[in-house]
């Protein structure tokens, strides 16, 4: 499924969309260049699952955790109270998430994003979905991959949420 995004709000408001597609448990690497609208999709998700504050890029600490204060209820009736979002953009060796304790973060009880996932590649677990955005002149461009039963779900689920 590939899609345009005219602007920022259409990638906020997608990422609306795909946090009511969601479970606890999904791991989501997220592809694209500088720029290109990565953690305002996350700003998107986290906004839709009723977070309030600040959504930064966690560019220089690796991994932003969020603790959404009221357990908010996903659309396969789960509830979600963390989802991580890591950037491993400056990372220089795969076995520093090893270092951090990334492993403690990928839960069944969480959501985790990954931005520059090929940076941690051999120690990240495998995704349910793959999403790539892309420069597509004055806009993006979005691309979902499925990539486990699960993210054939959600996948799909979000296709449908877009055809209304």
């Amino acid at each position: 499924m590939s899609i345009i995004l005219p602007n920022e709000a259409a990638t906020i408001e997608l990422g609306g969309k795909l946090a009511q597609q969601l479970t606890k448990g999904t791991v989501i690497f997220l592809n694209g260049e500088l720029g290109a609208g990565k953690t305002t999709l996350v700003r998107g998700v986290l906004q839709a699952l009723g977070h309030q504050g600040k959504v930064k890029s966690p560019t220089y600490t690796l991994v932003e955790p969020y603790t959404l204060k009221e357990p908010y209820t996903l659309s396969s009736d789960h509830s979600l109270k963390m989802l991580y979002h890591f950037d491993l953009y400056r990372m220089h060796e795969p076995e520093e998430l090893e270092y951090m304790g990334a492993r403690d973060y990928f839960t069944p009880d969480a959501i985790c994003f990954i931005e520059w996932p090929e940076k941690g590649k051999g120690w990240l677990p495998n995704a349910d979905l793959i999403l790539e955005l892309s420069y597509h002149e004055e806009a993006r461009s979005f691309l979902v991959k499925a990539n486990s039963l699960l993210g054939e779900e959600i996948a799909a689920k979000l296709q449908l949420s877009l055809k209304q």
